[in-house]
């Protein structure tokens, strides 16, 4: 093994899938002689992977390459990289942009780190944001082989991607501009990957996909994965995101149900509750056909916790549509939820077709309304807790509190125990006894001697 004799400053904007980019990041870096720094003064390469989904995000990148223009003033060798999303849409116009920064490459790029920091230090500025090319099957080892048993397990959990990009070309969103088509893994390979991440004491485990449950690959469906995967000996918790309702069927249900090691819980994006304002976005079902598949997995299920993603104030929406929107929280009774005021981004068709005509103000205050909502519904739930027995991965200790772990419901529920005793990847059976502001408190079941 290389020692550690560089420092690495690695910051991580967005999603789960960037946060899985940055840690395959991280084993890279390790392996060419870095260690990982939170000092960014005292770094030889600082990295920024970078989430362009939503307008806010992209803004804390610039920012933040604002306030490091003075530490490549101060030390002209610190190589500096702009990765992810933002550096695939901006290209060589950040290069332009921003004179700091030595290399901008995309998602697909990341595993060139070695050639691109050499090719940096030979005085040259890099771009790299070609795709990875998938065959007629839509099928591609975006992975490469020799990076399968290379997977980093956090505590007790790791993520494994299946698939990338998306073919769905939903009107607001930039991802198949940024992560490109959809594209699926081979099974053999994540099934590689799953066994090893198992047998390195990962305990849990989610499938990352731009549309998870599209995934195909060599007579494999998702149902197909999703089964197999849940069936390795070891795993506790298999999670998956991001599905599309359009993907999302009965059977995936079932198996969900029936299959204990499949957690309880599913993310299931619905974006606006107006028939009309979903054919805007392009998202081809309707709001009937999004809870008709809702109301038969709660029918077949009913301790299933679901989640999803709100858009406030898309062009053209009406207060009577939005209205609509909150029927559906209502309906469904999120456990958990991200809501976002609608923000044009770039080459997306909403943006070059679509005049952004909600005020401002108005998306504030759909967003409030949301949040309001959403507050009133997770308290009641919370409160219902109080009482009941939970089954809690312990993921990690109390940041603060001494004798304090933490961990999760499979409903994805925050829970601390009060027991020092306990191990990160225990599976324990936590009498709830009270509530804190976002999530449950206990201690462990007595087992009858």
């Amino acid at each position: 093994m290389i020692q550690a004799h560089k420092k690495a400053y690695l910051k991580t904007y967005g999603c789960q899938m960037n946060e899985h980019d940055s840690l395959r990041m991280r084993s890279v870096l390790e392996r060419q002689g870095y260690a990982l720094t939170d000092d960014i003064s005292s770094a030889d390469l600082v990295v920024l992977n970078t989430c362009s989904v939503r307008e806010k995000p992209e803004h804390k990148v610039y920012s933040f390459l604002g306030t490091i223009r003075e530490l490549k003033h101060q030390n002209p060798d610190v190589i500096i990289g702009v990765a992810g999303c933002v550096a695939q849409q901006e290209g060589r116009n950040l290069l332009k942009r921003e004179k700091s920064v030595d290399m901008v490459f995309g998602p697909d790029n990341m595993f060139k780190l070695p050639d691109m920091i050499e090719r940096v230090q030979r005085g040259q500025r890099v771009l790299e944001t070609k795709w990875a090319e998938r065959d007629e099957r839509r099928v591609h080892d975006f992975i490469p082989e020799e990076e399968l048993e290379r997977n980093t397990v956090d505590g007790c959990k790791a993520y494994v991607a299946i698939s990338k990009g998306c073919d769905n070309f939903c009107t607001f969103c930039v991802v198949p501009y940024t992560r490109g088509r959809d594209i699926s893994r081979r099974p053999e390979g994540i099934m590689t990957e799953v066994r090893d991440v198992v047998g390195k004491g990962g305990r849990e485990i989610m499938l990352l996909g731009q549309n998870v449950n599209s995934y195909r690959a060599d007579e494999w469906d998702f149902y197909t994965l999703l089964d197999a995967v849940s069936r390795v000996e070891g795993l506790y918790r298999l999670r998956f995101k991001s599905p599309h309702p359009n993907d999302w069927n009965d059977k995936l249900s079932d198996l969900l149900t029936a299959r204990a090691s499949i957690c309880n819980q599913l993310h299931l994006p619905y974006q606006a509750g107006s028939d009309r304002v979903l054919l805007e976005m392009r998202r081809n079902h309707t709001v009937d056909e999004y809870l008709a598949k809702i109301d038969y997995l709660r029918s077949i299920n009913p301790g299933v916790g679901i989640s999803t993603d709100i858009i406030c104030g898309f062009p053209s929406e009406t207060d009577a549509e939005f209205e609509g929107t909150l029927e559906v929280m209502r309906h469904v009774r999120f456990e958990h939820l991200y809501a976002f005021k609608y923000s044009e981004r770039p080459n997306t068709l909403a943006a070059r077709k679509i005049e952004d005509d909600v005020p401002e103000e108005v998306k504030s205050e759909r967003l409030q309304r949301v949040l309001d909502l959403h507050r009133t519904i997770s308290e009641e739930q919370i409160d219902a807790f109080v009482g009941q027995t939970v089954e809690v991965l312990i993921d990690s200790a109390h940041p603060q509190e001494r004798g304090i772990m933490c961990g999760r419901t499979q409903g994805d529920r925050p829970v601390v125990v009060r027991d020092a005793s306990l191990e990160i990847g225990d599976l324990v059976n936590v009498q709830v006894d009270a509530r804190r502001k976002f999530s449950l408190e206990g201690v462990p079941e007595i087992e009858p001697s």
